[in-house]
């Protein structure tokens, strides 16, 4: 197993893993809101050449999405329709290519499961700190591919992260608003969604119209 991920052989996909703990809060928001930029950015439907799901740690499978990170994505305009939970396998390790979790904790269990999966797998506040830090020009044309341009700035910012450390043991995470009123699962959500802007931005070439 390559440190991209799967490594097939003539694969042509992408595929993001984002992780936290029940899947029903954090990695729902994330997963969706990174859909709904990459849609924007490339003013379409995401592709089935990059595809992006979610798990969680101790996910409550089959479950729905919690009614407040719904209407978080409502916030954003990103559609939270036909979400369920589902618990972090082996195979969805296997299977991703990049893997960015919620938490320090998060991105810990999923290198203990094996797969290859350290040079892949950063907590998403780390991987945005990384990818901030990588020239554009270095990464492949969008013209050779965005499953290359991926592959290439997950290499990237693992070759990077020895050297680019974060400013405190906090600066990594995003915390749990699981059970908290609406107001927090607000600043989480806005937490993330600034967090994925730089990544989606590198992956797509194109910058967020503000």
């Amino acid at each position: 197993m390559s440190p991209e991920g799967r490594g097939i052989a003539g694969d042509s996909t992408f595929r993001i893993l984002h992780v936290s703990t029940g899947n029903v809060c954090r990695s729902p928001i994330t997963e969706r809101l990174t859909r709904h930029a990459l849609s924007h950015r490339l003013g379409g439907p995401v592709t089935g050449d990059l595809i992006v799901e979610s798990a969680g740690t101790w996910g409550h499978e089959g479950a729905p999405m919690e009614a407040n990170a719904a209407a978080v994505l409502a916030d954003f305009g990103a559609d939270a329709s036909g979400f369920t939970g589902r618990e972090l396998l082996d195979e969805h390790v296997i299977r991703a290519d990049l893997v960015l979790t919620a938490t320090r904790d998060h991105r810990a269990q999923v290198i203990s499961m094996g797969h290859s999966a350290g040079l892949r797998t950063f907590t998403l506040k780390e991987f945005t700190r990384l990818v901030r830090a990588i020239d554009p020009a270095t990464l492949p044309p969008l013209e050779d591919g965005m499953v290359e341009r991926a592959r290439a700035l997950v290499r990237a910012a693992a070759a990077l992260r020895g050297w680019l450390l974060a400013p405190s043991p906090d600066a990594d995470e995003v915390y749990d608003p699981y059970g908290a009123p609406i107001t927090f699962f607000r600043s989480i959500g806005d937490e993330i969604n600034q967090a994925l802007d730089p990544v989606v931005t590198a992956l797509t070439g194109v910058k967020t119209s503000r």
